[in-house]
C-alpha cells in the first residue's frame, strides 16, 4: 500500500540545502542533492534521536567507482548514503529512507514505504 504525500515544489527545494517537513508526527528531511536528484530522509538523527538531519551537510562518496549522494550529521558527522541509509562509519546506525517522485513539479513522498521501518 502507498501513503503518497506532496511535501512541496521541487523549485522550492535549493541543491544541497536540506529542508524538514512534518507529516502528523513523521519528520522528514528533503534533499535535492549535487546529482538533482531528490532524496527523501528520515528527519531525526539515527544516533542521537534529534530531529536535525535537514541540517545536515550533502556531499558524495565514491563506493565501487560510483559517487553516491550522502548526507552528514550535523551533530557527529556520520555520514548517510541517501538512497540506501546506510551509515559509513558505523553498522549500528541507519538513516531510514522513504521513496520518493516528483509528479508535474511536486514532490511526493510515500509515508508507508520507510526503510528500515
Amino acid at each position: 500500500m502507498s501513503n503518497w504525500q506532496s511535501i512541496c515544489k521541487e523549485n522550492d527545494i535549493n541543491q544541497d540545502l536540506p529542508e524538514a517537513a512534518l507529516f502528523g508526527t513523521e519528520q522528514v528531511a528533503v534533499v535535492k542533492a549535487w546529482d538533482g536528484k531528490i532524496y527523501v530522509v528520515s528527519n531525526v538523527d539515527p544516533r542521537t534521536q534529534q530531529g536535525v538531519m535537514s541540517r545536515g551537510i550533502v556531499g558524495d562518496r565514491e563506493v565501487d567507482g560510483i559517487h553516491r549522494a550522502t548526507l552528514a550529521s550535523p551533530i557527529y558527522k556520520e555520514v548517510y548514503d541517501l538512497e540506501t541509509g546506510k551509515c559509513y562509519a558505523s553498522d549500528d546506525y541507519t538513516l531510514p529512507v522513504y521513496a520518493s517522485r516528483v509528479t508535474d513539479g511536486v514532490i511526493e513522498v510515500d509515508l508507508d514505504s520507510k526503510t528500515p521501518a
